[in-house]
Formats: C-alpha cells, structure tokens, sequence
C-alpha cells in the first residue's frame, strides 16, 4: 500500500511540476466538474486523481495533495494558492524564501515544494529539450553526478535533437562500470533515435578520461555508424562540478 502511494505521488508530482516549467505563466485554477467522491463535506482530491487523472485537476489542487495539511489559520486549499501564485511570480532563486515567507508554510513544506519541483524536472522537464551541446544536455543528466558507484547513462534523440528519452544503461563498482554496444543501443533502437549522447560518472571526481574510456566512445561511436544512430558526444561527470565532454576537448568519437 505504501509503494502504491508513493508511486501515486511521483505520478502527480511529475505532471504537477512539469506543467508548472513548460507554462510557467499560466497557472491554471479551474475546477472541473465531475461526478467525484466527497469526504467529510471536502472534495476528494486523491479519488479524482483515479477518476480523473490528474490532467483534470487546477494547479492548486495538485499542489494541495503534495502540501496534504494547511493549518488552524492557512486551511489547506488557500494554502496551495498562495504557493501556486508565488512559484509563479518567484524568481528561480528566490523560490525557497518566497514559500518560507507564507504563513502556514515554513521550511519543512518549502523543502517539500521544492524536492518536487526537482523531481518533476528530472521525471519530465527534460522533454522536447533541444541538445546540440554538452552545455545542452548537462543540466538534463547533472544528478547523476554524486552517484556512489558509476553509471552510464545515455540520452536517445530524435531527429530535431529533442531529447526522447534519459536511461541508465548499466550501474558498475566504485570506480568502473562495464557496457556493451548492444546494452546501449537496445533502447534508442526502440526509440526510433536519430542520434545518442552518453555519459557516466567518475566517483573519484576526476574528469580526466581513462583509456577505456576512449576504448567504449570509439566503440559506441563505430556501432552507431552502422546503425543510423550518430553519437554525438560522450560526457564525464564529476561530484565536484562540472563535465568533461570528448566532443568539446576535441577528442575524435571515431
């Protein structure tokens, strides 16, 4: 029951936040009809999740399910208004203050707020995004930077270079992490990609590409010729910031 909740959460996290950074400016607070269940005189608002799906319901709505209680002063609802009106006014910086600053909030909801604000850009928020760079697609994979054991990660395109889709191909050891050309192009072949950027992580921190990191880029780069699937670059990610790119340090892919 617990997993099923939590995977209902993300579901509405994802779509609430991705909405929120493709149509910033237009918060949308319409109710919908509909024949929904009640409860103790309030709307339901997980039943018309199920009903409904959460495309039907406002922004404020939604927000209100992450939020789940107001208080003696801020009932719920008007709560979640005031959020949904400051997220979209708020500088990007200044989000956190700006919801630390309502009444009704303070840190532990605001911290709410903004995990799920992270959750729907890394769930969602990276569709249709133009990649023709590394400096393009690093804020797309930059979480997986401060992973324990490395992993590699490839990015499927299509023919405008949007991004289809973002997979962990394979998780290694500490230091190292085995892949084959098979593992990489399986999914972008199902994709329909017209192109691929791959990347994985350095624990150690150190940007500096290994030998067999150039070994797997050429041998990617060769399959994907044969295949119509170009890759485009391959990425090193560090814990301390920053990328290493094959592409931009001039190295050949093939």
């Amino acid at each position: 029951m617990q997993k099923k909740l939590r995977q209902y959460e993300l579901y509405v996290i994802s779509y609430l936040f991705h909405r929120y950074f493709r149509a910033k400016s237009q918060i949308n607070h319409t109710i919908v009809s509909g024949d929904v269940q009640m409860k103790k005189g309030k709307i339901d608002l997980r039943e018309r999740v199920r009903q409904l799906g959460p495309t039907n319901l406002g922004d404020t709505e939604l927000i209100a399910l992450i939020l789940r209680t107001g208080t003696s002063s801020t009932p719920l609802m008007e709560l979640a208004g005031q959020v949904s009106k400051g997220m979209e006014t708020a500088r990007p910086e200044a989000v956190y203050e700006t919801l630390c600053s309502m009444e009704g909030m303070g840190p532990t909801k605001a911290t709410t707020v903004m995990a799920a604000m992270e959750l729907g850009r890394r769930y969602a928020g990276y569709q249709s995004r133009k990649v023709h760079t590394a400096a393009d697609v690093y804020p797309v994979i930059q979480h997986f930077s401060d992973r324990k054991q490395e992993q590699f990660i490839c990015v499927s395109l299509n023919g405008a270079h949007e991004v289809i889709a973002v997979r962990v191909v394979s998780v290694g050891i500490l230091n190292r992490t085995i892949v084959h050309p098979r593992e990489v192009f399986g999914d972008p072949i199902t994709d329909r990609a017209a192109a691929i950027i791959v990347a994985h992580n350095h624990p150690s921190g150190q940007l500096e590409p290994s030998e067999e990191d150039r070994n797997i880029t050429r041998r990617l780069a060769e399959a994907g010729e044969l295949l119509g699937i170009h890759l485009l670059d391959h990425l090193i990610l560090s814990p301390r910031g920053g990328y290493f790119s094959f592409t931009e340090a001039g190295l050949a892919l093939v």
